[in-house]
């Protein structure tokens, strides 16, 4: 496959993370060639060399059709030319004939070439046969839709080990936690990270689709929207109260957590691992005031949260935890709350994802959520003072009744951790700053409200 053609292509998608820096193609491997449809499906991996002497891996799937295929057109990679023949290349993870080999593959098990298909209990769940969806709006992987009843995330940028997805899913279906969407089968693959040094890695996961279910985010915001169209009622008069579910997310979160325990174990940090923790708060704390000025009124007083956390006497408990927890990570079915994407922050890592760390990372997580779930349908409005005091008393309602919850199932309320939860919920703020400062600097407002409350807060 020629490297120009994939570098073209590659630079213009969605989950490619280089945008921006000079890179190039530096190899193309294939893992494995799948037959059986009317045209073979090759996966890839293509080596990204940036200039900064950094590497990156990335899986591609492509079907190689001799005859151009019209509903294919807003997929087309390019034309190649191939002992002869002329083929048509397409991104293979939208060509439904090539994703039923790769199902195949997923209901039977087996070794193809570099690619190894492990389906759990016997494939069971895994559809026979069934037409695949891309959904659209992912941003870091390509998730295929198969039936209705099953879902394959296909790992775009890769890394060697074992992705946390994989592993926290599978961990917490041998424990019998029933919060998550059951796991099915994954996709490992071998690969050349450099030249002579080959590598083992994931390159996807299936597991059951959660039909009718509702985003939390989608259900939070409309929640918001019914308190917002009401002139003079309290967010617990509102028919649209979210509060019940928020207190029912929170048992949901604590099961999860206490059943990541049981699977995966706990240690703690005291000391010196808990002054590197409050270190690198503090470093982030100060690059980030060094980029947004309006953060410098409140450096001192963030900076004594880290303290507190850096002096504590009584060690943190840490283990396992999802790491990237939000509205958009859960989903309200018609069995509770389930927890989606255990994969954590994309930006980190792969390593740094698997460490141990707080529940209340988790939990800080999903009470800035709550704080931007309120205030999201204000950005687009003038000042309104009173739909301000209305999203305050929203988020404030439901980030009580999370932490209520979670108290409920987890046997300690997070809330009486409060150096803790201060310190991790100024380090998100402080990292939403910068994203909103960068991105959408109308949208700076939230995280330093938020900032300026913890900063009066008494935790430390």
């Amino acid at each position: 496959m020629e490297p120009q053609l994939l570098q073209d292509w590659m630079g213009t998608q969605r989950w490619f993370a280089g945008k921006g820096r000079q890179w190039h193609v530096a190899g193309v491997e294939q893992l494995a060639e799948l037959r059986g449809g009317p045209a073979p499906v090759r996966l890839l991996v293509v080596r990204a060399d940036y200039d900064d002497g950094s590497t990156e891996a990335y899986q591609l799937a492509v079907s190689m059709r001799p005859e151009p295929n019209d509903a294919l057109g807003h997929v087309l990679i390019g034309e190649v030319d191939e002992d002869g023949t002329r083929y048509f290349v397409y991104d293979g993870f939208h060509d439904k004939e090539a994703t039923a080999l790769l199902l195949r593959g997923l209901k039977e098990g087996g070794t193809v070439g570099g690619v190894e298909f492990h389906p759990l209990s016997g494939g069971e769940g895994v559809p026979e046969t069934a037409s695949s969806n891309v959904l659209s709006g992912e941003q870091s992987n390509t998730s295929l839709v198969f039936g209705g009843t099953a879902i394959y995330k296909a790992f775009r940028k890769l890394a060697p080990g074992l992705n946390p997805d994989i592993e926290i899913h599978e961990a917490l279906l041998e424990v019998g936690a029933e919060e998550i969407a059951r796991p099915l089968a994954h996709v490992t693959g071998r690969w050349e990270q450099a030249p002579g040094e080959v590598v083992e890695g994931n390159l996807g996961m299936m597991q059951e689709f959660l039909s009718g279910a509702s985003l939390g985010w989608d259900a939070a915001q409309v929640s918001v929207r019914d308190l917002f169209a009401e002139g003079d009622l309290h967010a617990d008069e509102v028919g649209g109260d979210f509060a019940s579910e928020s207190f029912r997310l929170g048992e949901a979160t604590a099961r999860v957590h206490l059943a990541l325990a049981e699977a995966l174990g706990t240690t703690t940090l005291s000391g010196d691992a808990l002054r590197t923790l409050a270190t690198a708060m503090q470093h982030r704390l100060e690059a980030a005031a060094a980029d947004v000025p309006a953060l410098e009124a409140h450096v001192e007083s963030l900076s004594k949260k880290y303290d507190a956390l850096a002096e504590r006497d009584e060690p943190v408990v840490v283990q396992r935890i999802h790491g990237d927890y939000h509205l958009g990570q859960v989903m309200r079915t018609a069995y509770g709350w389930k927890l989606l994407d255990f994969e954590g922050e994309p930006a980190k890592p792969l390593a740094e994802r698997r460490l141990p760390d707080s529940v209340i990372r988790d939990v800080a997580g999903m009470l800035r959520s709550f704080d931007y779930a309120a205030r999201f349908q204000l950005m687009d409005r003038a000042r309104d003072g009173q739909l301000e005091y209305r999203a305050d008393e929203w988020a404030e309602r439901n980030r009580s009744a999370f932490c209520d919850g979670y108290a409920a199932a987890g046997g300690r309320d997070p809330r009486d951790d409060g150096d803790l939860i201060c310190a991790y919920e100024a380090d998100k703020a402080v990292y939403e700053l910068i994203y909103e400062a960068r991105n959408r600097p109308g949208w700076v407002r939230i995280p330093l409200g938020a900032i300026e409350r913890l900063s009066e807060a008494e935790h430390a």
